[in-house]
């Protein structure tokens, strides 16, 4: 078994707890390449921000466990050559949906870890959330848990509705649990495809779909009852125009892709949301990029002329979520 900590990386209870008192919120980015965790890691430290690198079950398989943890030391080495002095980066499994799973990444040097059990019953989801709890504690590993079912598609992840999270519920599961922190569902979703367009309107100028708002009177009532309680939100990449008209005039096909707009993130951030996870925007910027240069350049096939634009696309991306949006960046000097 192998600490995270050897490997210089920290778990998410430090962070959150600055993120709660200084009104901003910790990205939490997924990646299943090298390429994303270069933009990653050299956006979080120009910015020096706190990072979370997420990687899902699929993504886990996709890299190799071994290799992963490498990567991950890597990323940290990286930081430090970048002049990011003392890097607060986090590795963490997003969507874990076994004990066997979870149990796994805390063996092998995750420093946080996600048990999603949110489509058990009440009392099963309870059940095995605790059990994670109480191994990952063993060793300083933090522990999300989910209440509420978010729409939509991510890897392994989907349903077909959303059931907002019951602020009656909340004090129970976190008291009987011992989670460290709470994703919550207010009307964010998974995948580039947040909304049907008959849960929007259209912009009558541009014709583009209008999401409709998150439920912020349902986080405000979580926040009462829960006081300073570390709150996540899946789910909430914006589905940034720009790279979904790239992808479309360079031969792709995303007709009506729409995601959470940023000022609605904005105020998430400054509530006691503390961490905002991010995949679409980033899978997006990466298509664009390499689909503009298959274009552009039929003739091309070394990856390093396709991969690189894609690197610096997504690096901007971050760094715009990072300084514009959640408001973390010079909070890890």
């Amino acid at each position: 078994m192998v600490s995270y900590k050897d490997l210089g990386l920290v778990n998410t209870r430090e962070m959150f707890a600055k993120a709660i008192k200084g009104g901003y919120a910790i990205p939490a980015f997924n990646f299943n390449n090298m390429e994303q965790l270069q933009a990653i890691i050299k956006a979080s430290a120009e910015t020096k921000s706190p990072v979370i690198l997420q990687v899902s079950k699929g993504a886990r398989n996709y890299a190799n466990q071994t290799l992963l943890r490498y990567m991950a030391q890597g990323a940290v080495e990286y930081a430090k050559e970048l002049g990011w002095e003392h890097p607060q980066i986090c590795l963490h499994l997003d969507h874990g949906d076994s004990f066997e799973l979870c149990k796994s990444c805390v063996d092998f040097d995750f420093s946080s870890v996600m048990i999603d059990a949110s489509s058990l019953p009440y009392e099963e989801n309870i059940a095995l959330t605790k059990k994670v709890v109480e191994y990952a504690h063993k060793y300083d590993v933090t522990v999300e848990a989910e209440l509420g079912v978010l729409a939509g598609v991510e890897d392994e992840v989907s349903s077909a509705v959303s059931h907002y999270t019951k602020p009656e519920e909340v004090v129970d599961f976190a008291t009987r649990t011992g989670c460290d922190s709470l994703a919550i569902s207010i009307g964010t979703s998974h995948g580039a495809y947040k909304f049907t367009p008959e849960q929007c309107t259209r912009d009558p100028k541009t014709g583009r779909l209008v999401p409709p708002p998150l439920a912020f009177d349902v986080l405000d009532a979580i926040m009462e009852q829960l006081p300073g309680f570390p709150i996540v939100l899946h789910g909430s990449s914006s589905v940034p125009q720009e790279y979904v008209d790239m992808i479309n005039k360079y031969g792709g096909k995303l007709p009506d892709a729409v995601g959470i707009p940023e000022e609605q993130l904005r105020k998430a951030a400054k509530s006691a949301v503390c961490k905002i996870n991010i995949d679409s925007d980033s899978r997006l910027a990466f298509t664009a990029a390499v689909r503009k240069v298959f274009a552009e350049k039929p003739g091309e096939f070394d990856p390093r002329k396709y991969c690189g634009p894609a690197r610096d696309l997504m690096e901007e991306l971050y760094k715009h979520k990072i300084i514009n949006v959640l408001g973390s960046n010079g909070k890890a000097e």
